[in-house]
């Protein structure tokens, strides 16, 4: 840490691994899967408590009503929990947007539960690595930044409905990122330390398709076959891929007996758009797709979803933001590299809105959304130390590419 001023050696020499990993091993022993509310509670005060050590107003906001489409292809609501925000000096003229996720991919009766090491260095266990160690390392980065006496302002956004594309919380953090200087969101890196640079957008969306049910023997030809023309639509959208632009029709749920020709089925399917041209381009071919498959089998197709997650390019702001990082980075002794990944996540809302971000912040580690997820515990305090030193710095320079 050569390169680093007498102040910032200061700054980043206290920060200890040890009450990061356990803060990580106490998060991550509480199943929070998206669809667990009593696990989501329990998290959320547990992570209020640990960052009402920050110097700044600490508040569990209620989720934004949001419906999905059930088995019978009726919109249901579904029930989320509570978003953290925190908010430290509300009122400065400089101020940032950090992110992260309280929820995991793994059911209340998922069997993967509890941690353990695969050696050393490497914690295997559920949301240890997406995101529990990357909360438990921003917390540990924040109180390192408050020994400095900063001046900067920031938001700490925590949401608990990340991993099913964050829908009832997407307004909140377009709120939040109103006026920011930058975002670092604490998506967890890849082992060798590489961060997510260009994103696509992503929808997912559901094709009710209503026909007409008949006798499969008697009187075939009345019925209007649902299933059939949900088949159809999924081949093809599927035939609408192009680079930049990835369909996946994932399911079809629906159908009747074997005597009888099914009036209902529902299909699911993704889109990821890599630019906002890409977007429109792809809708359109749904809407044509869904004409041609409604005229063809003489059936209804409502369509429900939207690309909440828009495509995230990086402009001049983006790459100053991961140049400041990089050298921070490569000042402690972290090798940083950054490429285009096709995954999505909170990242993409943000740049939405303007703000420069960089959302791999997180721990190092892999096999997320697996019961081979696994986080590497040195990178625990040494991410803590990086988002002091971004934070730092950040209060020093201005973004100008």
């Amino acid at each position: 840490m050569t390169a680093l001023s007498p102040a910032e050696q200061a700054l980043v020499e206290p920060v200890d691994r040890a009450p990061i990993l356990q803060q990580t091993l106490d998060w991550a022993a509480v199943n929070s899967g998206t669809a667990n509310l009593a696990g989501l509670a329990d998290m959320a005060g547990r992570l209020a408590d640990a960052f009402a050590a920050l110097p700044g107003e600490v508040r569990l906001v209620d989720p934004a009503p949001i419906e999905k489409v059930d088995r019978e292809g009726t919109l249901r609501p579904v029930g989320h929990g509570r978003h953290l925000v925190a908010s430290v000096r509300p009122h400065a003229p400089r101020r940032l947007l950090l992110t992260g996720h309280m929820d995991t991919v793994y059911a209340a009766d998922h069997p993967f539960q509890t941690c353990d090491w695969a050696d050393a260095d490497t914690l295997h266990g559920p949301g240890t690595a997406d995101m529990k160690g990357g909360l438990a390392l921003m917390l540990a980065g924040l109180l390192a930044y408050e020994q400095s006496q900063p001046e900067l302002g920031y938001d700490v956004m925590i949401n608990s409905d990340e991993e099913t594309g964050s829908l009832s919380s997407a307004a909140l953090i377009a709120s939040l990122a109103q006026g920011k200087l930058a975002a670092l969101t604490y998506e967890p890196a890849l082992p060798d330390g590489s961060m997510a640079r260009a994103r696509p957008g992503s929808g997912n969306y559901a094709a009710v398709v209503r026909g007409r049910s008949a006798h499969a023997g008697r009187n075939p030809e009345d019925g209007r076959n649902a299933l059939l023309a949900a088949a159809d639509l999924g081949l093809r959208l599927a035939a609408g891929r192009r680079a930049g632009l990835s369909v996946n029709p994932a399911r079809i749920e629906g159908g009747a007996p074997n005597n009888t020709v099914p009036d209902l089925a529902i299909l699911h399917f993704n889109l990821r758009p890599a630019t906002p041209e890409l977007a429109e381009t792809a809708q359109a071919m749904v809407t044509e797709a869904i004409a041609a498959v409604s005229a063809a089998h003489e059936v209804t197709i409502h369509l429900h979803g939207h690309v909440s997650r828009p495509p995230k390019p990086i402009t001049p702001q983006t790459e100053a933001l991961f140049g400041l990082a990089r050298k921070a980075a490569d000042d402690l002794g972290q090798p940083m590299h950054w490429k285009d990944t096709g995954g999505v996540c909170d990242g993409n809302n943000i740049a939405a809105c303007g703000v420069p971000v960089l959302d791999t912040m997180g721990a190092l580690g892999g096999a997320i959304h697996s019961p081979d997820e696994f986080l590497l515990a040195p990178s625990l305090d040494a991410r803590a130390r990086l988002t002091a030193l971004v934070m730092h710095r950040l209060e020093r320079q201005n973004l100008t590419p």
